[in-house]
């Protein structure tokens, strides 16, 4: 059986293109790890009928020579993206059962481009959290451990059963979402390579909403170059999303150089936050110096605005989510609580929605529900947006400058244990996006590399902002940052 352990999606696009490797034999192999992988809970639903007939499509256009860069890859798809006539929950009991009939724009290209549909993976309820424990699922787990302690880990969130998929190389890629960091945070945790790219890049037609101007899809794998490959593919202007861009896609991959000169990367003082672990801020520093060594450029910048992030983001994520989950009520779709012979239809919505929903995502429609009703819209929703505006100035102002892209921290710690925050003040799991909500507040495109491991023997990632549209000069960043560092740890197999 082929062996996914040390495959990426160029080698295996080569593999296949050559020959010395099957469409069809790759596919059974991804299947086979995947069902095999039941302790890691990433799988939310397997669709093997649905594989093997895309592994034989697949294996028909590599005999005819129409082998676009896809062609034969098997991949994961994201609970939150909309595959016909396969199980498409959002990791929510009030989608339990729902099987759409239509295709998610990104998934739709992805099929075009000859990719093999592996199955549907675990994510947070709504891809509200940042561990996965939020999952009507239960928690998808991360395949690293601790050295010498078999505690599981979390793999992230909300993308974190696509993140663990990767990072145990059951699948050669897979599709996230990120609204606040939530494909940036769990790739740094598990140690692969998560890609937002700039919001209108890759249309959101067939996904389910959470905060409509936050969410942008994007790659997930094992390497740059793999998620250079796969967001090609992603993306495009689709006019049935309003806030999808008009604009062309260039060859992503064909970026990836690594010769930085005359690049400037920029340095934001105002992340160097309170309490920041030292082995997170000496792998910055040596982050700067390995863009340094590759012809780079680094300079201070400021972001005066960063503080209020979390916070501004804390507002307009539930504000758009309370609206944007208000069509749950169990009347069209999905779950239906019962009611009695002499309730009526409030009693139906009030029951469904509080069945249905999970504590996190009744926290956080509750918390936008209040900021924009009467008397509260002003004080929080309006003044959140304000902040927003001045975060993206801060940015503009910074790449006006002469800055090419920013480098920062992934997240403010390794992986955690499941289970280690529950209790606690919601706010301390909030705090996992300190890094990386900037970049969505102000419509940016960020990348999460792996650049070294802990003292507990788990990855941390280092980030780079890139100027909007420029997600291949950021991944060209990405890619020097990535031979630097030279990682190549790999999970030692337990699940």
């Amino acid at each position: 059986m082929t062996d996914l352990a040390g495959l990426t999606i160029a080698a295996a696009r080569d593999g296949l293109r050559s020959g010395a490797l099957g469409a069809v034999e790759l596919t059974e192999a991804s299947l086979a790890a995947a069902g095999d992988a039941g302790a890691l809970n990433a799988f939310s639903a397997l669709t093997p009928d649905r594989a093997r007939y895309q592994a034989s499509l697949a294996a028909a256009r590599l005999r005819a020579g129409d082998a676009p860069d896809l062609c034969g890859i098997p991949l994961g798809i994201k609970d939150l993206f909309a595959v016909e006539d396969a199980p498409t929950q959002a990791a929510s009991r009030i989608l339990e059962g729902f099987r759409p009939p239509y295709e998610s724009t990104v998934t739709a290209r992805l099929w075009e481009a000859g990719a093999v549909c592996v199955g549907k993976l675990n994510m947070d309820e709504f891809a509200m959290g940042s561990s996965t424990e939020t999952s009507a699922y239960g928690p998808a787990v991360s395949p690293w451990r601790r050295t010498g302690d078999p505690a599981p880990l979390t793999p992230g969130g909300s993308s974190g059963g696509s993140a663990a998929a990767v990072a145990a190389r059951l699948v050669l890629g897979a599709t996230g979402t990120d609204t606040g960091g939530s494909i940036r945070q769990p790739a740094a945790f598990t140690g692969i390579v998560g890609v937002k790219p700039t919001y209108g890049r890759c249309s959101r037609w067939g996904i389910v909403a959470f905060a409509s101007s936050l969410d942008q899809a994007g790659p997930m794998a094992a390497t740059v170059r793999d998620a250079a490959i796969m967001l090609t593919a992603m993306s495009g202007h689709d006019p049935r999303d309003s806030t999808s861009a008009p604009r062309a896609v260039p060859d992503f991959e064909a970026s990836l150089v690594g010769d930085l000169r005359g690049r400037r990367i920029g340095i934001p003082t105002e992340y160097r936050v309170d309490g920041m672990p030292p082995e997170i801020e000496a792998l910055w520093h040596r982050g700067a110096e390995w863009l340094r060594d590759a012809g780079a450029e680094i300079v201070d910048i400021a972001l005066p605005h960063t503080r209020y992030a979390l916070p501004a983001y804390y507002v307009i994520a539930p504000a758009e989510a309370s609206s944007n989950l208000a069509r749950y009520d169990g009347v069209r779709y999905g779950h239906r609580a019962k009611i009695g012979a002499n309730e009526g239809i409030t009693a139906l919505y009030e029951r469904t929605r509080a069945e249905g929903f999970g504590p996190e995502v009744k926290r956080r429609i509750m918390i936008g529900t209040y900021v924009l009703s009467a008397g509260y819209y002003d004080a929080y929703y309006l003044r959140a947006q304000k902040v927003r505006t001045l975060i993206r100035r801060d940015f503009e102002r910074a790449f006006a400058a002469g800055v090419d892209a920013i480098l920062t921290p992934a997240t403010p710690s390794a992986a955690f244990p499941i289970g280690a925050m529950a209790g606690a003040d919601p706010v301390q799991m909030y705090l996992n996006d300190v890094f990386t909500v900037t970049v969505n507040l102000a419509g940016l495109p960020g990348v999460s590399v792996p650049a070294a491991l802990d003292a507990d023997g788990l990855p941390l990632g280092l980030q780079v902002i890139g100027r909007p549209w420029e997600e291949a000069g950021m991944l060209d960043v990405a890619y020097a940052l990535e031979k630097a560092a030279g990682f190549s740890a790999k999970p030692e197999k337990w699940w």
